[in-house]
């Protein structure tokens, strides 16, 4: 299995560079998004991308990610030590978000699938394991140190 990040399925959605890789994953019938994720991929694609509601929803029921994975009290607990612990604003701008599916990986340890920098820090900080998906442009994050 691999948690995807909401970048992930976005970026599948608007074929962006990661599309590929996330197809890949999305074709395991293993990859799996929180139930966060699937609020956060439904609030980008209506109110940044323009998409109807239905339609969004629409797409996140055939890619089998509709259902997210559910957040209980110890998920939510511990991703907010996690953001509390990195959360800076221009150094690592992770959301509760990025940090309620890095916590979710951790938990079934099973790796996250993001491109992002911040969040991937956050995860090889935190060992927990990741799929590193190229950006936007293209670029792809690499292993500090």
């Amino acid at each position: 299995m691999t948690v995807l990040d909401a970048y992930a399925v976005i970026a599948y959605l608007r074929a962006e560079p990661a599309a590929s890789q996330v197809r890949r994953l999305l074709g395991t019938g293993a990859a799996v998004l929180t139930a966060v994720g699937v609020a956060e991929v439904l609030d980008h694609l209506v109110r940044v991308v323009g998409a109807h509601e239905e339609d969004a929803t629409l797409d996140l029921a055939e890619l089998g990610l509709l259902e997210g994975t559910l957040v209980d009290s110890a998920i939510g607990a511990a991703a907010g030590r996690l953001r509390a612990r990195y959360y800076d604003r221009s150094r690592c701008a992770v959301s509760m978000a990025d940090c309620i599916a890095a916590q979710t990986a951790r938990s079934k340890a099973e790796p996250l699938a993001t491109s992002d920098p911040h969040l991937l820090d956050l995860c090889h900080a935190e060992g927990i394991a990741t799929v590193v998906l190229p950006g936007s442009d293209g670029s792809r994050w690499v292993t500090p140190g």
